[in-house]
């Protein structure tokens, strides 16, 4: 079987430690989280964790039964990224010069990237889309000295 990225839904109830249980979860199979992103839903009593996991279709069963055995998990769907709305948000800050700050510009302004904070010597972007946009945008900006970024990881929502 080939291993390939896969996105699963996790629709849990809103509790102390659930978040602990989940990575407990993964940690005692030793199945690798490559990002997991979670917050409340419109309603506050329940949390949308969003997790991106790599491994064979055997594997992707495991972990979609193994999350449904837990007392606090609602819901658990493997998201298709073809047929979803699947984003990422970056924050990174750049080193820039006199000599260099209108290229970072331009290069932010050709991903649509906006400037969150600036200072004599670093400049700050946000960024939000897919996850190859972000990485060309990080790739791009590379030659300029990143000093710091940060990523949430996937969020994902079924389409319609």
């Amino acid at each position: 079987m080939m291993e390939q990225m896969h996105i699963i839904s996790v629709l849990m109830d809103n509790t102390t430690g659930v978040l602990l249980r989940i990575a407990g979860l993964f940690s005692r199979r030793a199945y690798n989280i490559s990002s997991i992103a979670a917050a409340e839903t419109e309603n506050p009593a329940i949390t949308r964790m969003t997790i991106v996991a790599h491994g064979d279709d055997a594997t992707l069963e495991q972990i979609v039964k193994q999350l449904m055995k837990l007392i606090d998990v609602r819901e658990v769907k493997v998201v298709d990224s073809k047929t979803a709305v699947c984003r990422e948000h970056l924050l990174l800050k750049m080193y820039h010069t006199d000599e260099n700050r209108v290229g970072i510009i331009g290069t932010a302004n050709l991903f649509d990237a906006k400037i969150i904070d600036s200072s004599e010597d670093t400049i700050t972007f946000e960024l939000t889309g897919e996850h190859a946009k972000l990485l060309s945008f990080i790739n791009m900006m590379k030659p300029y000295g990143i000093k710091q970024l940060v990523k949430t990881g996937i969020s994902a929502l079924e389409r319609g």
